[in-house]
């Protein structure tokens, strides 16, 4: 007959294995809570409930005695978000490098896409390479921001996040990142201008990579439609984000030529002031 294990080891044994499940256990609930620079676990502000806006909203229609399907075009920036909301010194590119090289504008705002319906409402940014090239890049804040909506409205818009900025006259202008692959931001947070925010994506496949650009005159919370024929509180991307850069476009990459004429004009102009 084969020798069974002293009873003393088969406890220990018993004991270890017992030991060992409780370790592992504690570790997977550990790095559960380990909050790193990932997507999971970040808060995300929803769009499907009423919950910034005023109570009448909600109240039952006289004509059918129930509450209305809520109109998520109702819900505004709350006076905490507004007086949290930074103002933007200056405006970057929100892919490529510091100027925003090595990307191009597939699709202008404002574009007619009839197969889609109406004019494009943003700006469609990619990496020059096209297609998938660009899929897990990097996404920038274009400046300092609240982010006041991180969510995915729809498989069409995929992971979405929107940032609040002030202008320099203390106007409240959006941001908004969508068809990204990841999106790191959680609703509330301050985030700064050239912050990681999220990388490019394809909207669940529904798109070669790119990033979707939107900016917005307003102060309510509304993703809308990516085509349409009136531009509502839609604004050119390009030219808020020139309007507010730090430096002219020529001044980015400036010409040798126009450098050496400038230094020539300026020592004319010592010359003729120091002869006087």
């Amino acid at each position: 007959m084969p020798r069974s294990l002293p009873h003393s080891t088969s406890h220990r044994l018993f004991f270890c294995l017992v030991v060992s499940i409780f370790v592992v256990v504690i570790g997977l609930v550990s790095l559960s809570y380990i909050r790193n620079k990932s997507e999971h676990g970040v808060p995300v502000k929803s769009l499907d409930s009423p919950q910034q806006a005023d109570a009448p909203l909600g109240f039952p229609l006289p004509s059918t005695k129930r509450p209305p399907p809520f109109d998520s075009r109702f819900i505004q920036l709350t006076a905490f978000e507004r007086a949290a909301i930074p103002t933007a010194t200056r405006m970057a590119a929100p892919m490529g490098t510091r100027q925003g090289a090595l990307t191009y504008n597939a699709q202008a705002y404002w574009d007619q896409n009839t197969r889609r319906g109406g004019h494009h409402t943003g700006d469609d940014l990619n990496g020059i390479g096209g297609m998938n090239t660009d899929l897990g890049d990097p996404v920038f804040a274009i400046a300092s921001g609240l982010v006041i909506y991180r969510g995915e409205p729809s498989t069409g818009w995929g992971k979405t996040l929107i940032l609040a900025h002030r202008d320099l006259k203390g106007n409240i202008l959006q941001s908004m990142y969508a068809h990204l692959d990841k999106s790191f931001a959680p609703h509330g947070k301050l985030v700064h201008l050239g912050e990681t925010i999220g990388t490019v994506g394809t909207a669940n496949l529904n798109y070669p990579a790119h990033l979707h650009l939107e900016m917005r005159d307003s102060t309510g919370i509304h993703i809308g439609r990516g085509y349409t024929s009136d531009p509502g509180e839609s604004i050119n991307p390009s030219k808020v984000m020139l309007a507010n850069s730090a430096n002219a476009p020529e001044d980015l990459s400036p010409c040798p030529l126009a450098i050496l004429l400038r230094e020539r004009i300026e020592l004319r102009k010592q010359q003729i002031f120091s002869s006087q």
